[in-house]
């Protein structure tokens, strides 16, 4: 498999660094002391506490790693550094209105670890973002949704 580097904002970046450091300073001392006290209770055959622990920690130590794969592949883009030229891309905050309800919202494009759609953060991947990206500011996106193609219109691209 050919690594991709994976679009991620400044802040998305420091939320997965802030995650890696509790995960290793945190959460595995405390995994290895609940393995350690499991094992002082004896047979571990029967040891549902032992068991526990054990699956805390492969879960834990897999989120180590898928965190270390996705920061060594990160392209973090800092979007107060770039120009603005009214373009939607990667980072910027778009309005836009739906053509047919003149119903308003507003998305950050993001990555994927940072979307949260109650939050107006949207993956870069998802289908409204591959339609906006490369619009200006009174352009129309079509949006294919599995009701049928929904147009917004491009109201404001916020590089903030």
């Amino acid at each position: 498999m050919i690594n991709q580097k994976i679009p991620m904002t400044v802040h998305g970046s420091e939320l997965l660094r802030e995650e890696l450091q509790h995960l290793k300073t945190k959460e595995r001392p405390d995994i290895i002391a609940a393995i350690a006290e499991a094992r002082a209770h004896g047979d571990l055959k029967e040891n549902a506490e032992y068991h526990a622990a054990r699956e805390r920690q492969s879960f834990a130590e897999g989120r180590i790693a898928e965190i270390e794969s996705k920061m060594s592949n990160a392209y973090v883009i800092d979007i107060s550094k770039l120009q603005n030229t009214g373009r939607v891309v990667f980072g910027v905050t778009v309005k836009i209105i739906n053509a047919n309800t003149d119903e308003e919202a507003q998305y950050q494009i993001v990555g994927d670890d940072e979307a949260d759609i109650k939050i107006g953060k949207i993956s870069v991947n998802s289908p409204i973002a591959r339609a906006l990206i490369g619009k200006e500011e009174g352009d129309v996106a079509v949006v294919n949704t599995p009701s049928g193609d929904i147009e917004y219109e491009v109201d404001q691209v916020l590089y903030a």
